[in-house]
């Protein structure tokens, strides 16, 4: 039973570096300063990763795995938009971010987690976070799912780690193992959502999965963060005609869950004609992360009239300014790597930013052939144009 006494410690040292506070505990006799030094770094780890919760005070937090693992609140806010119904099982429960957000779409919702310790929190949890009604099941998600009646929305978020604690990717090497269970999953759940390593290979996915209908890859501040795959019985994407029809959509999140999106099919992707340049125009555009793991390439081009530098350089054109769904630049220079060139181009430049594509040298090999500091207002491509042509791109950001 937790004292007040421990609840106003937390509250007092809520900001404390928790690193420090955990060499004092002669100096608090009376109170487990091991649970409550994880109790605080919790909440502050909660403070960027779920504002709303971290708001909350009697909220408790696990140790510091789960918390690494569970989603951020703006992808488990996008996650819940995408689904709603009467009844939800979340077959892989963890901490319950996902379930929480999930859970106000649904009017009956069942949280299943075999690991006992998480579920004494969700017991805790979902009452202050406005949820008394969420049944907890301490219980192995396979198993439960065997025995259950059959619900609107099933949701797993598989571990991705194995019995060594390091990380995996595959669909075979997380548990539970979808593609085994998938033929039970799709009769189970009239939606299924899965969540997966922003790792996987989407091709993979697609050829793994037979009842895929929709992908969501979600960024947020440019960074992969998942692959949600929708699946449903009716859906069968086995033969080519039906996958052709799987809809994709990227999402590039930031703060405030503003977001720029994408989508598209495969069919549209293959059909697509994006022209190829040897010239660089006034203004550079390099696709979001979430568009970069997907790899609508020639669609982009033809969707937003762009001109492609390389077919593998993944940068695009324009000599009038569009509004593309990535970092857009300002082009003021362009140079090959001969000596003088790069000399006229990088005058007075002591610190940029530097990203190679399709380029014969990593980052830190060029920078330090450039001899240049990372940082500045200044971005620099080192690409290759259509016609193999090796060059150096000088931008400026936000035109």
């Amino acid at each position: 039973m937790e004292t007040v006494e421990f609840s106003a410690f937390l509250q007092a040292h809520r900001n404390d570096d928790v690193r420090t506070l955990a060499l004092q505990a002669k100096k608090y006799p009376g109170i487990d300063l091991a649970e409550a030094v994880v109790q605080i770094a919790g909440r502050q780890m909660a403070e960027k990763k779920l504002p709303s919760w971290a708001a909350i005070d009697g909220i408790r937090y696990p140790r510091h795995l789960s918390m690494e693992q569970c989603s951020s609140e703006l992808t488990a806010r996008y996650k819940a938009s995408l689904v709603e119904g009467d009844s939800l099982a979340d077959l892989t429960a963890g901490l319950g971010v996902d379930c929480s957000f999930l859970a106000r779409r649904f009017r009956q919702v069942d949280y299943v987690e075999r690991q006992e310790a998480l579920c004494r929190l969700a017991e805790r949890n979902f009452p202050l976070l406005g949820l008394p009604d969420v049944r907890i099941h301490c219980d192995d998600g396979t198993e439960y799912l065997r025995r259950m009646d059959p619900v609107d929305c099933l949701f797993l978020d598989p571990a991705r780690r194995d019995a060594h604690g390091g990380k995996t990717v595959r669909i075979a090497d997380c548990e539970p193992d979808v593609r085994a269970l998938e033929p039970l999953l799709v009769e189970k759940g009239k939606t299924v959502m899965v969540k997966l390593s922003p790792m996987l290979d989407l091709s993979t996915a697609l050829k793994e999965l037979h009842h895929v209908v929709a992908v969501h890859c979600v960024a947020v501040h440019n960074e992969c963060k998942e692959l949600i795959i929708l699946l449903k019985k009716e859906a069968d994407n086995v033969s080519l005609s039906a996958e052709q029809e799987v809809i994709i959509h990227c999402e590039q999140m930031v703060d405030n869950f503003l977001s720029q999106h994408f989508s598209y099919s495969l069919s549209e992707e293959r059909a697509a004609a994006c022209p190829l340049t040897a010239q660089v125009g006034t203004y550079l555009y390099e696709p979001g992360a979430a568009l970069l793991k997907t790899g609508p390439f020639r669609l982009l081009g033809q969707r937003y009239g762009l001109r492609k530098l390389h077919a593998n350089s993944h940068l695009y054109t324009s000599d009038t300014f569009v509004d593309f769904p990535g970092r857009r630049f300002r082009v003021t220079g362009v140079a090959g790597f001969g000596k003088k060139e790069l000399k006229t181009l990088l005058e007075g430049i002591g610190q940029a930013n530097l990203t190679v594509r399709n380029f014969p040298a990593t980052v830190a090999e060029l920078r330090k052939k450039l001899k240049l500091k990372e940082g500045g207002e200044v971005y620099l491509f080192a690409t290759t144009l259509a016609d193999g042509a090796k060059v150096l791109v000088k931008c400026l950001r936000n035109p």
